[in-house]
């Protein structure tokens, strides 16, 4: 029975090398590992397999670049070039631009290696009797839930470093609009919660984290809603709406993180399995079709091939561009 074209896309325990009437059928059974505290074992699956080669790809390569970096010696030949070149464009042209000069060093380690790693599985798809871990949902979506792990609890840990609210900063640099006089607003309310409030002075400053929106947002509807003329009953329904969006708008970024990268890998070998598949279609048919169908089908998969390099460098590129632009939004909000 022949193989589904989708295969070749699939996280599946059982690995599929050939099945033809030349070899054969050549397959490896993935092993199960038993775990004492559940029922089902813990299954061993390709995608599993081929991502431990990515790592081990990674430390094979970046290692030994990294010491010989660390003793500050020149890159020297082509191989060390190229490698370090993709390091330094990451943090000289997406983490400083967008994360910032004085943060940027301490996020470049995560930059480069979700990258690096988004690429290899990316890379390793176009290899044959491999695929890409990537073309699949759980694995994007873990790569996703880890960026937006990163990108909000390094604006939890920078807030409460500095103990102070990004609205202090947008009254301190931006032009009074109406949106810096809703920040300054907000920061007269916190001075007031700190001064009659709240007998625990050390807790003022955290205050704000929390009533940041309801406030800043009650405030500017305050100065606005009169000007235009809807009744004032409305500010809090459009209020709740308003943050109810700002919210969910965090989550549905991490969601397009993963939802891209995926629907991109996955898209580009389905096409390339189904126009290999054509062969198999024309196989019954008179010689001279076959022979065609055979030329246009290897001509057409080879053209797109070479395009799904350029897409596996341009998506690893967006998912890490699109991290470092959320992560320094988050930390600068000011800007």
């Amino acid at each position: 029975m022949a193989h589904s074209p989708l295969e070749h896309s699939k996280d599946i325990a059982v690995w599929t090398f050939f099945d033809n009437s030349l070899t054969g059928k050549i397959e490896v059974n993935l092993p199960a590992i038993p775990l004492p505290f559940r029922e089902q074992p813990f299954q061993i699956t390709k995608f599993m397999v081929i991502e431990l080669l990515v790592a081990l790809l990674l430390v094979a390569i970046y290692v030994p670049i990294a010491r010989r970096a660390r003793s500050g010696e020149p890159p020297r030949g082509w191989f060390w070039n190229c490698f370090e070149a993709v390091l330094t464009f990451l943090r000289d042209e997406v983490a400083k631009p967008y994360i910032g000069d004085k943060d940027a060093d301490r996020f470049v380690p995560y930059i480069w290696t979700v990258f690096l790693f988004i690429l290899f599985c990316n890379l390793l798809g176009l290899v044959p009797f491999l695929g890409s871990p990537t073309g699949d949902l759980s694995v994007t979506g873990a790569l996703a839930f880890c960026s937006f792990l990163l990108i909000h609890g390094a604006a939890i840990s920078y807030q409460l470093s500095h103990g102070s609210h990004p609205a202090e900063h947008a009254a301190e640099h931006g032009q009074q609009t109406g949106e810096t006089h809703a920040a300054n607003a907000l920061v007269h309310d916190a001075h007031q919660i700190g001064e009659h409030g709240n007998s625990h002075a050390e807790t003022a400053d955290r205050i704000p984290l929390l009533l940041a929106p309801f406030v800043g947002l009650w405030r500017y509807f305050l100065a606005h809603v009169p000007q235009t003329g809807i009744p004032l009953i409305l500010g809090w329904p459009l209020i709740l709406m308003i943050v109810a969006i700002e919210f969910l708008g965090h989550f549905i970024k991490a969601s397009v993180l993963a939802v891209r990268l995926f629907a991109n890998i996955f898209a580009g070998h389905t096409v390339l399995a189904f126009i290999m598949s054509f062969i198999v279609m024309a196989k019954n048919a008179h010689p001279i079709i076959w022979g065609v169908v055979t030329f246009g089908s290897v001509f057409g998969v080879v053209a797109l091939s070479l395009l799904e390099i350029f897409v596996a460098f341009l998506q690893a590129f967006i998912f890490t561009f699109l991290t470092a632009l959320f992560l320094g939004f988050q930390l600068h909000m000011e800007h």
